[in-house]
């Protein structure tokens, strides 16, 4: 394959393979959970429910990814998509106590979500307009998400 190419995916590809690792983890933090021997099963349940959660929103959390990251720019997508990761991981270690332990990950994850959706959607417009009438503002909108991407880490 070409370097060039690769060079253009790599940090997608390594948030990809982290994502797969962390579900990895959530399956083995189910799978220990339901070996244990406890009078009831509220622990269990309670981790069995939020790897169910992170696992209905994985394909749409792949799918923005490596569409902002390839229409749009790698970086920005690539960090989103780290910040994504942490924000998940807090999410799932964040059900296993009270409910209200769990939101902060799950309003965040959605503001990170709604970042790679709009990078994506900016970016297949960008391709549109410059396929259709030669108009190209992928520099601008590049800039726009490379700013913006800092602004992500704001509570």
């Amino acid at each position: 394959m070409d370097m060039e190419i690769l060079d253009n995916v790599i940090f997608l590809g390594t948030v990809t393979l982290l994502s797969a690792l962390q579900n990895v983890f959530f399956a083995y933090t189910v799978q220990n959970e339901s070996l244990q021997k406890r009078p009831t099963h509220s622990a269990f349940d309670r981790v069995n429910v939020s790897s169910r959660n992170c696992a209905e929103v994985y394909p749409t959390f792949l799918a923005l990814l490596w569409t902002a990251g390839l229409f749009c720019s790698q970086a920005p997508a690539a960090f989103a998509g780290l910040l994504y990761l942490v924000v998940r991981h807090k999410y799932f270690v964040g059900y296993l106590g009270e409910n209200s332990q769990s939101l902060p990950g799950f309003f965040f994850g959605k503001r990170l979500m709604a970042f790679l959706f709009f990078m994506a959607t900016a970016g297949i417009i960008n391709y549109a307009t410059n396929y259709f009438f030669g108009i190209n503002f992928l520099y601008y909108i590049q800039t726009a998400t490379k700013a913006s991407a800092a602004l992500l880490l704001i509570p």
